[in-house]
């Protein structure tokens, strides 16, 4: 006598229906990881930029005389020297300011006749905005007229669009964990109105609404899992591409974007939280259903 397929094969069809909700999951966690790398990629890089700016000013004196000019430079630097917030004060030489003019001005750049604003840099143990108010107070009360500005300032804006990637990486994988469930609660109410009649007979032989939810999210939580598995790997070599490629451009600011081991492992869970999520939608949607129904 040939044995009857168990149940659970019943429930949810082995052949379009499940082949769909398959590649249905695999585009949605291929998504989903590609999101989540360009979120943590961005908070990686926002994190890297406010720790390398936050305590980063840069003192310019301008002055036509060289000599006062550079004997301000010095009382600068050995008064910032002595403040226990600085960690680093460093005069920037004229090769290196004439390097930086260099694509506006050329060779002219080179003119030691041409004047030219002192620069310091300057580093802050902690960058609190007391700090920088008392450095920016004490190199005034020294060289009236000079200006100190903040690093962070000036790239402002850079920071402001890393942010807005970060938030976008964020909100898509919102908006996919919400997708997904929705996907996930449309396959448990269709393969509950397909297979009535088998729930059916199921609760005449004395299963519980629970039994047969629990069928249901195992049929989900490998399609999830199978799909997941299918997208995470196209999704993690995809990744992998753009971060050999940003390692390739050698820009400080890209190579702040590269992601961590533990990032890594977070991408690599993203398929086995979204198989758990599935499963929960499916679970509360069959027991609900079938209470209502009763």
């Amino acid at each position: 006598m040939e044995a009857l397929p168990t149940p659970s094969r019943h429930l949810l069809d082995d052949g379009r229906r499940t082949r769909a909700m398959v590649w249905i999951m695999a585009i949605m966690i291929f998504l989903t990881v590609l999101a989540a790398a360009l979120g943590l990629g961005a908070a990686r890089s926002a994190g890297s930029l406010d720790r390398e700016l936050a305590g980063r000013l840069t003192v310019q004196i301008i002055g036509a005389d060289k000599d006062a000019q550079q004997a301000s430079v010095a009382k600068v630097v050995a008064a910032l020297r002595k403040d226990p917030a600085v960690t680093r004060v460093a005069p920037v030489d004229r090769a290196r300011l004439a390097k930086l003019l260099k694509p506006w001005l050329g060779d002219a750049g080179l003119d030691p006749d041409l004047p030219m604003p002192a620069m310091i840099d300057v580093d802050l143990r902690h960058g609190d905005t007391a700090d920088v108010a008392r450095v920016t107070a004490q190199v005034q009360a020294i060289v009236p007229g000079a200006q100190v500005d903040r690093h962070a300032r000036w790239l402002a804006p850079v920071r402001g669009f890393i942010t807005t990637l970060w938030l976008l990486g964020a909100g898509l994988v919102a908006l996919m964990a919400v997708a997904t469930t929705a996907v996930v609660l449309l396959a448990a109410r269709s393969g509950l109105d397909t297979h009535r009649d088998t729930i059916d007979v199921l609760h005449m032989l004395g299963s519980t609404d629970v039994q047969v939810a629990r069928l249901f999210q195992r049929r989900i939580a490998l399609d999830t899992l199978t799909g997941g598995a299918i997208g995470a790997v196209g999704a993690l070599a995809l990744t992998a591409f753009f971060q050999a490629r940003l390692a390739m451009l050698g820009s400080q600011m890209m190579n702040t974007m590269v992601l961590t081991p533990a990032d890594w492992a977070i991408l690599v869970a993203v398929p086995f939280v979204f198989a758990l999520m599935a499963m929960a939608a499916a679970r509360l949607s069959v027991v609900r259903t079938l209470k209502s129904q009763l």
